[in-house]
């Protein structure tokens, strides 16, 4: 076995057709997933670096992209930079749809990825290929859902899958719309069951979307426990 530190790690990338929409969703066995491996601009694309991860690569992925690289041409250009490229698992998702993945040969078993049109699914370390397999199935299935409730449910596919064989500590989800921040950005560390738990999570925050899309324009909107009464009634 290689020397250095052991990541294992699934996740998936997707776009929107119906709105331009872009995000990630992924669960790892370290803590801070959601911190170190998602990079998404609204506009421009998602990167995700997994395994041996890299932060720069994901910034280096998302301003070649801001400069017109498509997915594809932007991944060659980071693996083309890298030294340590045969540790890491790649995924780029480009502003039109294009996609592309790549699995490093260092990467432990089971590793792999799926790219189609808007939407890559990868994993490394996991029990079997039917981890990436589910969560590329689960995100195809869902088109006329939110983007957020996809990527969720297709992280859900993977962890119904197997997951990691000793389990994850960590999962994030990180959606972009038109404007600058982020309309969904849920993160989970350090718990036995971080996809169960970014559920809960999720099933909390995914009704208040609108609401916080709209508190940014309209300071007297009630709190949110009274807006939502207030839709529900």
């Amino acid at each position: 076995m290689e020397p250095g530190i052991l990541f294992t790690t699934f996740s998936v990338a997707g776009r929107c057709e119906r709105t331009g929409m872009l995000g990630v969703a992924i669960a790892t066995s370290e803590m801070a997933v959601g911190s170190r491996c998602i990079h998404v601009a609204p506009g421009v694309g998602a990167v995700v670096c997994q395994a041996s991860t890299n932060p720069r690569l994901g910034f280096l992925g998302l301003n070649l992209m801001r400069a017109g690289y498509s997915a594809p041409r932007a991944l060659a250009e980071i693996a083309a930079s890298d030294t340590h490229v045969e540790r890491r698992q790649l995924g780029c998702l480009d502003v039109s749809g294009h996609a592309a993945g790549r699995t490093g040969a260092g990467n432990r078993p089971w590793a792999g990825h799926r790219a189609a049109r808007n939407v890559v699914a990868a994993a490394n370390a996991v029990v079997g290929a039917d981890v990436v397999e589910a969560m590329f199935a689960a995100f195809q299935a869902g088109a006329a859902r939110p983007l957020w409730e996809r990527l969720l449910a297709a992280l859900e596919a993977g962890k119904g899958a197997g997951g990691q064989p000793d389990g994850e500590q960590s999962a994030g989800l990180y959606v972009v719309d038109r404007e600058p921040f982020a309309i969904v950005d849920l993160r989970v560390d350090q718990h036995p069951e971080p996809v169960r738990e970014l559920r809960r999570l999720a099933d909390r925050y995914f009704p208040l979307v609108p609401y916080y899309s709209l508190r940014p324009f309209d300071p007297d909107l009630p709190g949110a426990d009274e807006w939502l009464r207030g839709r529900s009634g």
